[in-house]
């Protein structure tokens, strides 16, 4: 079994429990895409419950996507206890750039050394360089355009960094892969992104950052190929996206992917 095929394998096994303070619009998917996969789902943002809540967590997802005055004050203190603790985690920066809240505390956060940073071109170009972003949540830049920007903001602070897209980029600041799966209709769907955030850090509980990381993108992005043949349209494609993450065969994985 190859390296990217056992970490998914281990995910299935070992089913870890991930706290994940998230979008609210797009919470429910990506506690379906977590249980579809073989973790488990935690879902809780508020400053009264998710620092104690991170204790019980093998890792976490912190995305900015939908912001509340809860989510504000209950991120940073979560994130805190998960570097106290060593918790691997993830940070999704959605929209960052002229969101005037979030952005700084993306900023904040990045300071706070998080595992893998996992971000559109015109997302992580934001962070690197502080420009305005891409147009809300989509990304008005190529990951190509990103490159650099994403091996600076990984050496600066010790992140991996993914930047998804068309292709998708995975950097640690000395060495680089490149992933060319997937579908269109990921971009059609709300929380596919989101999803990935959540099964990035299912990854991180069981591997290293670096097969972990190429291991969950991997994960989505077949399991949207063998989606997208089954769906008629977005809302099909939705469910058989679900589907295919928990009928996806760990051995296949490695074979399937070419890195680059």
């Amino acid at each position: 079994m190859g390296e990217l095929s056992e970490v998914v394998a281990a995910v299935r096994e070992r089913r870890p429990l991930v706290h994940c303070l998230t979008a609210a619009v797009t919470m429910n998917f990506v506690a379906d895409a977590l249980l579809a996969a073989g973790a488990r789902p935690m879902m809780t943002e508020t400053e009264a419950e998710a620092p104690t809540l991170a204790t019980a967590a093998d890792a976490m997802l912190i995305n900015l996507g939908s912001l509340s005055d809860d989510g504000a004050a209950g991120i940073p203190a979560a994130a805190g206890v998960a570097v106290e603790r060593g918790l691997p985690w993830v940070l999704d920066p959605v929209a960052v750039g002229l969101a005037p809240v979030r952005t700084p505390l993306a900023r904040q956060l990045l300071e706070l050394r998080p595992t893998v940073v996992k971000g559109n071109a015109s997302e992580v170009l934001a962070l690197a360089g502080g420009r305005a972003g891409g147009s809300g949540p989509d990304a008005t830049d190529t990951v190509a355009d990103a490159s650099q920007a994403a091996d600076a903001l990984a050496q600066r602070h010790g992140s991996l960094v993914a930047v998804t897209g068309e292709q998708d980029l995975v950097t640690d600041g000395s060495r680089t892969g490149m992933l060319d799966r997937g579908h269109p209709s990921l971009a059609r769907v709300t929380g596919t992104g989101c999803a990935l955030g959540g099964l990035l850090a299912a990854c991180l509980a069981v591997a290293e950052p670096w097969p972990a990381t190429l291991a969950a993108i991997s994960w989505l992005t077949l399991a949207a190929e063998d989606a997208a043949e089954l769906s008629r349209g977005p809302g099909s494609f939705k469910i058989a996206l679900l589907d295919q993450l928990a009928l996806l065969e760990p051995d296949s994985v490695d074979e399937r992917v070419g890195l680059r």
